[in-house]
């Protein structure tokens, strides 16, 4: 059984090809419409599902506009060598940063992302 977070998205295969490398997570399964990524330690899933009339979340939000309804935080320890490797993937950066060890960026389908220097 597959069970994990769902992001909507116009291609779901593609989006799911983008955070796989990301993140080094191969596909665990995929038909026509959903695509999803399996966590190489323990049962963790992340579902991309087919979304018709796909409308990608504004960031930041604006009134009378579609909101992000949920985001990925990741961990990383160079923050300049993860926004450079994302965006060599096909994110883009959001003009809006809302920290200086914070960057927001948007994955292929316009979903908000954070990369969080570990400065622990």
């Amino acid at each position: 059984m597959w069970w994990g977070t769902a992001v909507e998205a116009p291609d779901p295969g593609a989006l799911a090809r983008f955070y796989s490398e990301l993140l080094g997570w191969p596909i665990g399964h995929e038909e026509p419409g959903t695509t999803i990524l399996a966590a190489p330690e323990g049962s963790i899933y992340v579902v991309f599902q087919q979304a018709t009339g796909y409308q990608p979340p504004v960031w930041p939000p604006v009134d009378g506009q579609q909101r992000p309804m949920m985001h990925f935080d990741f961990q990383v320890g160079d923050l300049d060598s993860a926004v450079a490797e994302a965006v060599a993937l096909g994110a883009s950066v959001a003009a809006e940063q809302p920290r200086d060890n914070v960057r927001v960026l948007l994955d292929p389908a316009g979903h908000p992302f954070c990369l969080c220097r570990d400065d622990g």
